[in-house]
């Protein structure tokens, strides 16, 4: 594998281990600790996201410009300074400040490592390898909970020094970062060209797919770990929860070219899963349900990625690919955004197993346009002038 690859791959593991540390810890800290209610976690995900619906659109335009690992490394540099100040956070609106700077900083950390992999990889193999740096982020991000199920079982950690530490780790992340810019990671001095994000408006199937799929996975990041808190499962069960969803998704991404060749095929079973697992986790009265339920959804939305990323890349000319990624994250913000502000307000209005009755019914809907637009689904021909 190519050295950059390598340095982007162990980038993205760290990240996820960090992410893993302390994000389904969070909700649980906020609500327990701060007091935060389900409106207010809701709005705690909004301010995580928000940011991810304008910022990868700058930073789009900025890829095909400047140094990829410099603006990497910038994003890991925001992103630890934001984590740490968790530590210190007493109130829902600071919480929420610093949840934007992260957001900010995952702008910065997703569309580089994606452009840089895109332009390290040919045709033949860039759904391997971006599925190959999710499958690292994910391995961090499974490992991550276990770490923390340590530091708060064994270690005695309170919740507030396993944001420091998280911290500390992901800052280790921008001597990967730094490493990969001493290669001169830039693709030319194209002029500013925001235009060019209309692109997108080629796959109307792949943004409706895409906003459910984040949707859905912005409920199960942000509110889904206090619902399990509530269903009677203590902070180790929802660690070792999250530990499940995590193998599920890398041995899905592990996978990942071999289900790429028949995209939406993969694209509807991963519908279907979803939409499973959601409906699941209404009925769910055990670990042992919850666990079924998180490796439905962790085969689902791991696939889900790489695969419309790959469809929207292949039908585009290379000459724009970063403004195209920083365009697919933007779509993907707002879906990210959609869920927690849904999810907190249906849980309030409705009761705490409402958001997942919904996103399952809507689900249904969702695979069968899948069924009917599985042509336009597939990964369509090379585009590489």
């Amino acid at each position: 594998m190519n050295k950059i690859l390598i340095l982007v791959n162990i980038t993205g593991l760290i990240i996820g281990i960090s992410y893993g540390l302390h994000g389904p810890i969070l909700p649980i800290f906020a609500k327990n600790i701060i007091g935060a209610s389900y409106t207010d976690l809701g709005l705690i995900g909004i301010a995580s996201f928000v940011p991810y619906m304008f910022i990868p659109l700058f930073v789009g335009v900025l890829l095909d410009r400047f140094n990829n690992g410099f603006l990497l490394a910038l994003g890991s540099a925001i992103n630890a300074v934001s984590i740490y100040l968790l530590s210190v956070a007493n109130t829902v609106p600071e919480i929420m400040i610093f949840r934007i700077m992260t957001g900010i900083a995952h702008a910065f950390f997703w569309p580089p490592c994606e452009s840089i992999i895109s332009r390290y990889s040919s045709d033949k193999n860039r759904v391997r390898n971006i599925s190959w740096f999710t499958m690292f982020f994910v391995t961090g991000f499974m490992i991550g909970p276990l770490f923390g199920t340590i530091l708060l079982e064994q270690a005695d950690a309170t919740y507030r020094v396993l944001f420091q530490i998280t911290a500390l780790v992901l800052a280790t992340t921008m001597i990967s970062a730094l490493m990969a810019s001493r290669n001169g990671i830039r693709y030319g001095h194209k002029r500013l060209d925001i235009a060019s994000i209309k692109e997108m408006k080629k796959f109307p199937e792949v943004i409706v797919l895409v906003i459910f799929y984040t949707t859905s996975f912005g409920v199960i990041l942000s509110i889904y770990p206090a619902f399990l808190d509530d269903s009677g499962l203590s902070d180790t069960d929802v660690l070792l929860l999250y530990f499940v969803f995590g193998v599920a998704r890398v041995g899905t991404l592990a996978l990942g070219g071999s289900l790429a060749r028949r995209t939406s095929s993969t694209l509807i079973a991963a519908t279907a899963a979803i939409s499973a697992g959601l409906a699941i986790s209404v009925v769910a009265d055990s670990i042992v349900m919850f666990a079924i339920a998180l490796l439905l959804m962790g085969f689902g939305f791991s696939i889900f990625f790489p695969l419309t990323l790959e469809i929207v890349l292949r039908r585009t000319k290379r000459a724009i690919s970063g403004k195209i990624i920083g365009a697919y994250e933007t779509i993907f913000g707002m879906g990210m955004v959609l869920g927690p502000t849904l999810g907190g307000l249906a849980t309030e209005w409705f009761g705490v197993k409402a958001p997942y009755m919904i996103l399952g019914i809507v689900g249904v809907g969702i695979m069968i346009l899948a069924i009917i637009s599985r042509k336009r689904l597939e990964s369509g021909r090379f585009v590489t002038e």
